[in-house]
């Protein structure tokens, strides 16, 4: 939905950021703290779960590569490793859950 209404409403910034406003539409800097606090005041979340969210959310997508979550987000080599570790975990588990091999078949008078 944000990315729907951040081109609708902003269609030919050169603002690289996700989160922009009004001010920063108009150049290419990051929106305020200021404007991060008004906007998260009496919410559960925080700028470091929107951005850890986010970094997890392009290693689930397109997939668990260090070197590119280290170029997408400039992360640190030692982090970016850990995020994309983090991130096959999340993908083994969820490949686990749908792989009806593994599923244990019920037993007993019903069953086979």
């Amino acid at each position: 939905e944000w990315l729907d209404y951040r081109r609708t409403r902003w269609p030919n910034t050169a603002n690289p950021h996700l989160l922009i406003n009004q001010l920063s539409a108009l150049g290419t800097g990051p929106v305020s703290k200021i404007y991060f606090a008004k906007k998260l005041r009496g919410q559960a979340a925080t700028l470091e779960r929107l951005r850890v969210d986010r970094q997890l959310e392009e290693a689930l997508t397109h997939g668990p590569d260090p070197l590119h979550l280290a170029a997408v987000f400039g992360l640190d080599p030692k982090t970016a490793i850990r995020y994309a570790e983090n991130a096959r975990v999340l993908l083994a588990t969820a490949a686990e859950e749908q792989d009806p091999a593994r599923r244990d078949e019920p037993t007993g008078r019903n069953g086979p």
